[in-house]
């Protein structure tokens, strides 16, 4: 297929998926689900597990397999743009005070999942197809775990912020435990990754060129974003221009050195000046990534999502544990680890709810692995099980323990008033 001819098929395919999304957002906000959420159960509709299950032939009309990669490409600038958000978001939110507990949080949120992940891996990797060609178990069993570590955090900002708790004590915890528990989760990510490679060049270019990025970012990248930001000389569309540009050269930079370009997107925006200019810029893109841009990657993630094969015992019993070990792991790890520091069981318990949450960021890291080889597709399967189960439970969740404490107050009791901050987290 000509690239005449793939043109028309990616419009009305782009057409298709926003109305989708759109649809499935109104029926799934009607029950308190964010909009990603929605997205992601679009893009898993419009893949081979629903569409392609009714109607085979109108889903490869659609997406055929030539319009896979620019489905990816165009995803990837959404994504670029969404860390991008997520890493000034991050910065948005003053952790004094909570270090301490936010580092024992985090620490359990990835060490459990990590080890109880990697452990289901190796047990069953014999008795269900989760390998991929060439892929040993051991790497395989160290993706799942570092996979199963991450957490949601520009989702975890979101429903804080849409529940009016950014101020409250488990709402500042949750998002200083999420920021760290993703920048580690990413860094280990990146380390399986290399690994996986068999080689140690490639495992050398990531950890030089990711000191070299470090020690960048911290002595010219921030002081060139505030210059360019501060700069009077600059308009408006010059300065968005000249941000975009670094953005992309970053994302260009960390996805050659092995760390990705969604690394060095968060990163770029973590150095931002958290100033009037850069918020409106902020608000320039934030539309265009939220409505049109990312759609597109949930769409490419749900093309690689056969649930058909869940019909398997084995796969689906893999699956479930999965979730299982992933509820446990994190829930219970973080919620543990909070009432072990001293906090409230009404603290502690919210916390472990919102750190649960997977959602876009382990979509991400599961379109990685299977870029690298290291992910089949049972395996995309049941982990993208994982990423809608323990997305889709957060906000019911959330409501249940206010109610369970409005009903028993002695059982959940906190003293944990709410204080609405507004802050630019409201645009992740």
């Amino acid at each position: 297929m000509s690239p005449v001819d793939l043109a028309p098929r990616f419009f009305i395919a782009v057409a298709v998926i926003l109305l989708c999304c759109r649809a499935v957002a109104w029926l799934l906000g009607m029950v308190g689900q964010p909009p990603v959420v929605s997205e992601m159960v679009a893009g898993v509709l419009l893949g081979p597990s629903l569409l392609g299950l009714l109607a085979p032939g109108v889903q490869e009309a659609l997406f055929p397999q030539q319009l896979y990669p620019v489905l990816y490409v165009v995803g990837q600038v959404g994504l670029v743009i969404f860390m991008f958000q997520a890493g000034y978001a991050f910065t948005s939110h003053p952790l004094t005070g909570l270090a301490g507990t936010a580092g024992a949080v985090s620490l359990a949120g990835v060490v459990a999942p990590l080890a109880l992940g990697t452990l289901l891996v190796l047990l069953t990797a014999g008795r269900v197809p989760v390998l991929a060609d060439g892929a040993s178990p051991t790497i395989s069993a160290a993706f799942v775990g570092v996979a199963l570590a991450i957490t949601a955090f520009p989702m975890l900002a979101r429903i804080i912020t849409e529940r009016g708790q950014a101020g409250t004590r488990h709402g500042s915890l949750a998002l200083a435990s999420g920021a760290l528990d993703d920048v580690v989760a990413w860094i280990l990510l990146a380390v399986v990754l290399a690994t996986a490679s068999g080689r140690s060049g490639p495992a050398i270019v990531t950890v030089g060129g990711a000191l070299l990025f470090g020690l960048l970012l911290w002595a010219v990248g921030r002081p060139l974003v505030a210059a360019l930001v501060g700069s009077d000389r600059l308009g408006d569309q010059s300065r968005l221009l000249g941000v975009v540009a670094l953005l992309f050269a970053v994302a260009w930079y960390t996805d050659e050195i092995g760390l990705y370009a969604v690394f060095g997107a968060f990163s770029v925006g973590a150095v931002m000046p958290h100033v009037d200019r850069t918020d409106r810029m902020v608000a320039t893109v934030t539309p265009v990534c939220q409505v049109v841009f990312l759609p597109l990657f949930f769409t490419y993630s749900g093309l690689h999502t056969q649930f058909g094969l869940l019909g398997q015992p084995s796969v689906l019993l893999f699956a479930l544990g999965c979730v299982a070990v992933a509820v446990v792991g994190k829930f219970g790890a973080c919620w543990a680890a909070a009432r072990l520091r001293g906090e409230s069981q009404g603290v502690a318990v919210r916390v472990g709810a919102l750190m649960n949450a997977r959602g876009l960021m382990q979509l991400i890291a599961i379109n990685v692995g299977m870029a690298a080889g290291i992910v089949n597709a049972t395996l995309f399967t049941a982990l993208v099980l994982v990423a809608l189960v323990t997305t889709l439970m957060t906000t019911p969740l959330l409501t249940w323990i206010e109610w369970r404490e409005a009903k028993s107050p002695a059982l959940l009791r906190t003293k944990d008033p709410v204080v609405p901050v507004q802050t630019s987290a409201d645009t992740a």
